[in-house]
């Protein structure tokens, strides 16, 4: 049994601080942009195997490499259940599914049913 998440990096730029004279407030321009990226991941406890990609986006054009990646895991002729929430991505009907895979989602609104939360 697989267990598989998505996770969201964000980096955020510091405060801006200048050196100034005491009672004085000199501008402090910084940079507001953002910058994101998404891990995904994948463990099999049991025999210790994980896969994982860091990808731009989560949907389904990111999620189809990613099952790809898992399916080049598993064993050579063994069959993987996949444990997963319902997000959009996960069951859409554009996404590819490798043959050796098979994804069973977890009811909604219960992530703690699913132990890669807490990896």
């Amino acid at each position: 049994m697989w267990f598989a998440d998505a996770a969201r990096v964000r980096q955020k730029n510091k405060i801006t601080r200048r050196w100034a004279r005491r009672g004085t407030r000199p501008a402090a321009p910084k940079d507001q942009r953002t910058t994101s990226t998404h891990i995904f991941g994948a463990i099999c406890p049991r025999p210790g195997k994980g896969a994982g990609l860091v990808l731009p986006r989560c949907n389904v054009a990111t999620m189809s490499p990613h099952l790809a990646e898992m399916a080049n895991t598993v064993a050579p002729g063994a069959h993987a259940a996949l444990l997963l929430d319902q997000a959009g991505w996960h069951l859409s009907d554009r996404l590819v599914v490798p043959t050796n895979l098979t994804l069973l989602p977890l009811p909604a609104q219960c992530p703690e049913l699913n132990p890669v939360e807490n990896v």
